[in-house]
């Protein structure tokens, strides 16, 4: 969908690519909003993936009647989807933040 000004030009939305992502300017950022955007989406995909790695073990425990121990969700999913997305996150972030800093000088 593009956006339509009031003298009636078109111009398509920015998506991914150039530093934009849906739109928001992920290329503008510096180095401190980097880091807390990174550490955040990391925090987040940890409790999302222990959450749906404890609704998991629910549903085996109560279809198998075994007891699987809840603590697992932590070591087995929670962390290492966690730190795979703040690799992730800081390293895509971290990229455009050295880019925008290589292109200042």
């Amino acid at each position: 969908m593009a956006h339509v000004s009031q003298h009636g030009s078109s111009t398509p939305p920015r998506t991914i690519g150039s530093g934009y992502l849906f739109g928001v300017p992920l290329g503008d950022l510096g180095w401190f909003t980097t880091l807390l955007m990174s550490f955040a989406m990391g925090f987040a995909a940890f409790f999302a993936a222990t959450f749906c790695a404890i609704v998991a073990i629910l549903f085996y425990n109560t279809v198998s009647h075994r007891s699987v121990d809840f603590a697992l969700t932590y070591k087995r999913a929670g962390l290492p989807v966690g730190v795979l997305v703040l690799m992730m996150t800081l390293g895509y972030l971290g990229t455009l933040w050295v880019r925008r800093q290589i292109r200042k000088q």
